[in-house]
């Protein structure tokens, strides 16, 4: 990748977490602020970020409109959008849809809960992978050896008491989690949030997805929100069912069933 364009990548990537002055930028990415500025023009020029009346740049326009037909590409959304809306009327909490790609989960779908307190997560943010339980449904379904290679290059970091820690507790938990047919987050991902999460599977039966049911447990404790569990499941069947698979003899009643 040339310099130029990797700079430009990162400068994205900055303004995606919030908008920032051409010093701002220059100072984070220990760059020239003549070299930023020539980037940023070029940017501007293209409409990926656009400069505010205070010189302020943000994601611009076209930004945007390939990252609307980024999401209209992934079949899977569209697919579960439908089921993922009335999981979350029914229930009244935020609802997500993730996939796992490259290396990374990625939230590509949420619905928001009727409560005023919202989640951190949004579309486009990528899970954590040792405190998600939509990762953990994800990585049930990764062939052994990349499992592996994903599991060793995980930096373990606790964001609360309840954070997996290490290799060996996350293999442990993927492997409970593909044998149950669903995962949880108790408390490991955010403090006070909980989630459970459910594998979506394509016609050939593998995982190509995974939807959760988060809430603040000022909302709901964590066993009520286990008792959610039946309709996440019964969601997570019916989207697998309209992408194709067909569950095996003795395979109806649960959504996850080993690894692939």
């Amino acid at each position: 990748m040339s310099q130029s364009l990797a700079r430009a990548l990162r400068i994205l990537a900055a303004l995606g977490e919030g908008e920032r002055s051409l010093d701002e930028l220059a100072a984070q990415h220990d760059v020239h602020k003549t070299t930023v500025l020539r980037l940023l023009r070029t940017l501007e020029e293209e409409r990926f970020v656009y400069r505010d009346g205070r010189h302020r740049y943000h994601l611009g326009a076209q930004l945007f409109a390939l990252s609307s037909r980024a999401l209209e590409q992934r079949g899977i959304r569209a697919t579960a959008a439908p089921h993922l809306a009335e999981l979350n009327q029914s229930t009244g909490q935020t609802v997500h849809l993730a996939t796992y790609e490259g290396g990374e989960v990625v939230y590509v779908d949420k619905y928001d809960s009727r409560h005023p307190v919202r989640m951190y997560s949004r579309i486009g943010l990528r899970a954590s992978l040792h405190g998600a339980a939509v990762s953990k449904v994800l990585l049930g379904g990764l062939p052994p050896e990349e499992l592996e290679r994903v599991l060793a290059r995980i930096e373990y970091r606790r964001t609360t008491p309840n954070t997996i820690g290490s290799a060996e507790e996350l293999r442990a938990e993927v492997a409970r989690a593909a044998e149950r047919g669903w995962a949880t987050d108790h408390e490991e991902n955010e403090p006070s949030i909980n989630c459970v999460a459910a594998p979506v599977r394509d016609a050939s039966g593998e995982i190509v997805a995974a939807i959760s049911i988060s809430v603040p447990d000022i909302v709901l404790s964590y066993e009520e929100l286990l008792e959610l569990r039946p309709r996440l499941l019964e969601t997570a069947r019916a989207i697998s069912g309209d992408a194709g698979w067909r569950p095996a003899s003795g395979e109806a009643g649960r959504t996850g069933h080993g690894t692939r």
